[in-house]
């Protein structure tokens, strides 16, 4: 229904019978909380979070200097928590 199209025609899609338009299945992505290039298989990472999909979209958007800069910062918090984790799970069985 999210799609608005029928059930057989969504049967005919997934049986590889029929490929649906852009716009199609761009509905059919986004009722199943997925990015068009998973649905079409070019893409193996699902983004669920329609915030942090944005912010991805947002990313590519910007200068390749500026991108680098952000990226840089994301990995050194991600490190840091990663250690974080990882010492609070060992002080936890110790």
């Amino acid at each position: 229904k999210a799609v608005g199209t029928s059930s057989a025609i969504i049967g005919r899609y997934e049986r590889n019978e029929i490929t649906p338009s852009v716009e199609v299945a761009a509905k059919i992505a986004d009722a199943l909380d997925v990015s068009l290039d998973y649905l079409v298989g070019a893409s193996s990472f699902v983004v669920k979070d329609k915030k942090m999909l944005h912010r991805l979209e947002l990313l590519e958007k910007i200068d390749n200097d500026d991108r680098e800069t952000i990226l840089k910062v994301v990995d050194n918090y991600l490190t840091s928590a990663q250690l974080q984790s990882t010492t609070k799970k060992l002080k936890q069985k110790a």
